[in-house]
């Protein structure tokens, strides 16, 4: 998380930090294999901005009661990584999509990876993490909750994806209608209302 990333951020929610309880959702992660390092470094990221409170709260662990409780105390929720099919499963079997549009009026969304996949028209750019749900019985489509108009690529170029390429979303882009953006781990999109801006410290390109 970089500075141009945390002052969008900053811009977003219109308060310090310190004033206000992040809500955590780490789902997406509970399907993933080995080391968290990832989650944690965030988890970490997180603390260093000095919010008032950090809430771990697993849609896929607690009743819609009480996750909804703990939900309506935060001012961010922040949608971790990890498999967006699980998530979104999740998200769809808990009852969270429908309830989010509504606290979302007065919440801001943050996604990290699949947290912020999910919250495209389309999961397809992530249809090869779609056989470990499978596997355990989540049976779901490609359909994400279409907040916005656009696909997400995340993680280009990175140590740890070196398969995802702007070549590659390049080629996977030819076969989907949606505008892609491919993006780097210093970029950032940043969405208020129907202006879209790229936040980037980083490398990031649009396709369609």
């Amino acid at each position: 998380m970089n500075d141009s990333i945390v002052n969008a951020l900053k811009e977003l929610v219109q308060k310090p930090f310190a004033q206000l309880n992040l809500g955590f959702i780490p789902t997406a992660s509970n399907l993933e294999e080995g080391g968290k390092w990832w989650l944690i470094e965030d988890l970490e990221a997180c603390k260093k901005l000095g919010f008032k409170s950090i809430d771990l709260i697993d849609i896929s662990a607690l009743p819609e009661k009480i996750y909804r409780q703990r939900l309506e105390k935060t001012n961010v929720l922040l949608f971790e990584g990890g498999n967006t099919y699980h998530l979104m499963y999740w998200v769809k079997k808990s009852g969270l999509d429908i309830m989010l549009p509504e606290l979302l009026e007065n919440r801001v969304y943050v996604g990290i990876s699949a947290g912020s996949i999910i919250a495209t028209p389309s999961l397809i750019l992530s249809s090869s993490e779609k056989e470990a749900v499978e596997e355990i019985g989540e049976n779901i489509g490609d359909e994400g909750l279409g907040f916005v108009d656009f696909l997400i690529e995340p993680h280009i170029n990175s140590e740890y994806f070196p398969e995802l390429t702007f070549d590659y979303v390049r080629e996977e882009a030819e076969k989907i209608k949606h505008p892609v953006y491919a993006l780097d781990d210093n970029s950032a999109i940043k969405v208020v209302g129907k202006k879209v801006d790229v936040v980037s410290e980083g490398n990031w390109k649009k396709f369609n």
